[in-house]
């Protein structure tokens, strides 16, 4: 088993500083939402905003991502690249920003609705919502496992008729963009590792309308539903701290 690192509460209050860096670029990406407004415009913005603030857009350069955002549209799961495509009424969109501030990264995302959302998406959208916040939620009991995370998430899911991704997961989060632990979603078969103070991670659920499984377009990075259904997904960077468990992206 990795051994999980274990955050000082300075390293925290640095990743909480990043963290209100990219809660704010994240609403001010929201108001951009609009029909008739192209994701590479989102893109434009998130870059500029974030350098400005004093930061560095975490995607941009990484593993070779050509953006600084991810801007994923309706059945694209995640990792979608912005580009010319313009919104349209009806579409929902994911916004995934990662800042790095002070050497220290956060990680958030939201999806949001463009124009007037369809009933299907509305409710797809507010249960993805809802799991994040309870898987958040278990994760501050006591005595808690990453694996409550998955259980609670995959029982909303089945009780409404969706599927939880298996392919990507949440993951610790600090000096590195991606760090130990992962943070599956999914119910798994055995308990997992306990949750204790000082570690910091994302939950980050990815539900789909259909099935669970995915494909990766050929540019490497685009991964959509398999069935073409909707997908949406929100997230937060938390932290366990002497004081109980924080939202360190709010």
């Amino acid at each position: 088993m990795s051994k999980i690192p274990i955050k000082t509460p300075k390293e925290i209050e640095r990743i909480r500083d990043a963290g209100k860096l990219v809660a704010e670029t994240i609403a001010r990406s929201g108001e951009l939402c609009k029909p008739g407004v192209t994701t590479q415009e989102i893109d434009n913005f998130v870059r500029e905003f974030t350098l400005k603030n004093g930061a560095i857009p975490a995607c941009l350069g990484y593993k070779g991502y050509p953006k600084s955002v991810c801007t994923s549209v309706n059945e694209v799961v995640t990792h979608g690249i912005p580009s010319g495509y313009v919104l349209r009424d009806g579409d929902i969109i994911n916004v995934d920003i990662t800042s790095i501030l002070n050497g220290y990264h956060a990680d958030s995302s939201e999806t949001f609705f463009v124009g007037t959302p369809k009933p299907n998406a509305r409710e797809l959208v507010k249960t993805a919502r809802e799991c994040m916040f309870e898987g958040i939620r278990v994760a501050g009991l006591p005595g808690a496992r990453f694996s409550d995370i998955g259980a609670i998430i995959s029982g909303i899911c089945e009780e409404r008729g969706y599927s939880v991704v298996r392919d990507y997961c949440g993951h610790g989060i600090g000096k590195g963009f991606h760090e130990d632990p992962l943070v599956l979603h999914y119910r798994q078969r055995t308990p997992s590792q306990r949750i204790e103070r000082g570690m910091v991670f994302t939950v980050e659920p990815m539900i789909n309308e259909g099935t669970y499984k995915t494909k990766t377009l050929s540019d490497g990075w685009t991964t959509l539903t398999a069935d073409g259904k909707l997908s949406a997904q929100w997230e937060h960077t938390v932290a366990i701290t002497n004081h109980g468990l924080e939202i360190l992206t709010i």
